[in-house]
């Protein structure tokens, strides 16, 4: 039962991971916004950086949401009940 309970504690804390992620891509749309304003001639640019920039940052909250689907439905330690 300790296994059980600590395991949906861990993907609990895991998934307090994807605050990171939505900070970061709302920073960067932020900004790619700001500069797309500033200079529309950019826009291409700007967007394709943007977009690569967030697809960087969202992979934590994928590598997070794993790791807690794993705990939850794929746990090696329920075995050693």
């Amino acid at each position: 039962m300790i296994i059980l309970a600590a395991s949906a504690i861990g993907a609990g804390i895991s998934m307090i991971a994807g605050i990171g992620p939505g900070i970061g891509q709302g920073y960067a749309a932020g900004k790619g916004t700001e500069a797309t304003g500033r200079r529309p001639e950019y826009q291409s640019s700007v967007i394709r950086a943007m977009f690569l920039g967030q697809a960087v940052a969202q992979t934590t909250g994928i590598y997070a949401l794993i790791i807690a689907l794993v705990l939850m439905f794929a746990n090696p330690l329920v075995k050693l009940l």
